[in-house]
């Protein structure tokens, strides 16, 4: 039995022991929920662009019913800010997390570690889509976290670690092995999940060896493994602090008025979207904490034991491209410089245009795009992974948004993830009329999956069945839109 159980049955608010002191939460809805539970020092002052550091510890109850303090960032530029509300709390305590779990105080049950996404500049475990209420209702301790972001977080500098915010991930990691059992976690059933950059950081996770006994299986939504060379991926730093008239060093940038530091960092991160490429703050092959390309890495029998659900959704193009009119400015001139510059194949490109005779270019495009970004590599990751000892499971998102055209696009997957399609900010992206059925067979697919390790279809294997959810019933699918695949390295047939 947990520690939360006994001033619950008295009437008080739930209460939990860690190592650092004693917090206490609140009962809503039913669920014992703790927020804003700091896992590692605030990284101000000395201790900024530093690998985290434990927490001071604290005397007496500490109240943890707010959300803790966002990590420094700026709002979704227009009009991705309506789609994609992002709340900012004031604080320096950014390194926190939040805990929902059932208050009857059961233990020994499955955990869920959620991070989140934003391309490593926005999101945080405050957003509302993310609430863990679903979860713990269903039995499973549900815990999401914040990390530093942007250059905080994942700039590179020759004077500090790389790769921070991954290292904060990591000690929210060692945070609930070492304290969940206190919230009725089993730290030996730890799943770790993730969207977008949430995933990509997963997948790092996943390849690192600092990483191992931490979890058990992981989730990895509409994100592939991914890093730079640190050649690569010092450009952004450096275009920061030339802005800002400083060396690109975390000493130099460490004395800037921090709002300074994030007007340059939006300034130089702007204009662009995952899909068609910007300046931006990617993990890095750091030669320490990441060795290797994480692809590679994984692909090769890293993390074979840790079972995996991964997959993404068949529009994740329409949330950059539709809302700010990008698909209607491609032509069939840009399509062909498009194509020559990341060079698909024409044969290739003839099957995406045949499968949608009634395409925009810039449809072809944003379909070619998704999946040479995210389809592909998932699916070479799961042919790599056939053979290991723990099993792989894949999905795709299909159920289409009437909002805005967006259709099935990216993000839009969350709210049926976490059972949240009643709230505000998820119908911004579904509209009100999102279908509750399909938000169960998905969210319950997730809870089996943390639960027993079995998200309730087949395995991957050479017939490559895919979980199809939306529009209609869940379905299993072999080898969807195959002929497509076979366009792409290293599927394609050589002559």
């Amino acid at each position: 039995m947990s520690d939360i159980v006994a001033g619950v049955r008295a009437g008080n608010p739930p209460q939990a022991r860690t190592v650092q002191g004693t917090v206490r939460g609140a009962v809503e809805r039913g669920v014992a929920v703790f927020r804003g539970i700091p896992y590692a020092a605030a990284p101000v002052g000395a201790r900024r662009f530093r690998a985290p550091e434990p927490p001071e510890p604290w005397e007496g109850v500490r109240e943890t019913v707010a959300f803790g303090p966002t990590a420094p960032k700026r709002p979704y530029t227009p009009p991705l800010d309506r789609l994609l509300p992002d709340p900012e709390v004031a604080g320096d305590e950014w390194l926190n997390l939040n805990v929902w779990t059932p208050s009857t105080g059961a233990g020994g049950l499955p955990v869920l570690v959620w991070i989140h996404g934003g391309s490593l500049l926005h999101g945080s475990s405050a957003v509302p889509v993310y609430d863990g209420s679903a979860f713990a209702r269903d039995g499973v301790v549900l815990v999401s976290v914040n990390y530093r972001l942007g250059v905080e977080g994942f700039g590179l500098f020759p004077d500090a670690p790389a790769n921070r915010g991954l290292l904060d991930q990591l000690a929210a990691l060692e945070w609930v092995r070492d304290n969940i059992a206190a919230f009725g976690g089993d730290p030996d059933r730890v799943t770790v999940a993730g969207e977008s950059a949430g995933a990509v950081s997963i997948a790092a996770l996943l390849a690192t060896e600092r990483s191992a006994g931490l979890f058990r299986r992981a989730v990895l939504q509409s994100g592939a493994p991914a890093a730079l060379t640190p050649d690569a991926a010092r450009g952004t730093t450096e275009l920061i602090a030339k802005r800002l008239g400083v060396p690109a060093t975390a000493a130099a940038l460490a004395a800037v008025d921090p709002e300074a530091l994030l007007t340059a960092q939006t300034g130089v991160t702007s204009g662009g979207n995952p899909l068609t490429g910007r300046n931006s703050f990617q993990l890095v092959v750091d030669g320490e904490l990441l060795t290797r390309d994480p692809a590679e890495a994984l692909r090769t029998g890293a993390a074979a034991g840790v079972g995996l659900l991964m997959g993404t959704n068949t529009e994740e193009y329409r949330l950059w491209f539709v809302p700010g009119g990008l698909t209607e400015r491609i032509s069939r001139l840009k399509l062909r410089l498009a194509l020559l510059k990341f060079r698909v194949p024409n044969a290739t490109a003839r099957v995406y245009r045949a499968n949608r005779p009634d395409a925009t270019p810039g449809e072809i495009l944003g379909a070619l795009a998704t999946d040479l970004l995210l389809r592909v590599p998932l699916n070479r990751l799961a042919d790599a992974r056939a053979g290991a000892p723990a099993s792989t499971y894949v999905y795709e998102f299909g159920w289409p948004s009437p909002v805005q055209r967006l259709g099935a696009c990216h993000a839009l997957e969350l709210g049926f993830v976490f059972d949240t399609l009643a709230h505000p900010d998820t119908m911004a992206l579904t509209g009100p009329d999102a279908p509750q059925e399909l938000a169960d067979a998905m969210h319950r697919a997730w809870v089996d999956f943390a639960t027993t390790g079995d998200p309730g279809w087949p395995s991957w294997d050479a017939s490559r069945p895919v979980r199809f959810f939306g529009p209609d019933a869940p379905a299993l699918v072999l080898a969807p839109r195959d002929d497509e695949l076979q366009g792409w390295e290293p599927y394609r047939k050589q002559p």
